[in-house]
């Protein structure tokens, strides 16, 4: 996905929060200001072009010093915030942007 576009549309207030997304921010500590801050500053990650009903991404940022995980969306004229969370170590090597490897 284009980070600039996702970029110009958040800059640009036009951005669309799921109900899940609300609810898991809440629930994980996450601010709103923190998650549009990680799709302001942050880089692509992962690319889901195959998602629907359009394609998605995984946004990563450091915000107030901890790593921050963002899942959106966009269908050109908006953004839509999926879900955000703090990555686990467990999944995720030291730099929180690369996956560990799956061992047998």
């Amino acid at each position: 996905m284009d980070i600039e576009l996702l970029r110009d549309l958040c800059r640009g207030n036009r951005i669309k929060w799921t109900i899940h997304a609300l609810k898991r921010i809440r629930e994980r500590g996450i601010s709103a200001e923190e998650v549009l801050r990680c799709v302001t500053q942050g880089q692509v990650i992962e690319n889901y072009p195959d998602d629907r009903p359009f394609p998605s991404c995984l946004i990563h940022c450091v915000s107030d010093g901890r790593h921050l995980h963002a899942v959106v969306s966009s269908d050109g004229t908006e953004i839509t915030i999926i879900t955000a969370y703090i990555p686990n170590g467990d999944e995720w090597e030291d730099d929180y942007q690369t996956r560990k490897a799956v061992r047998p």
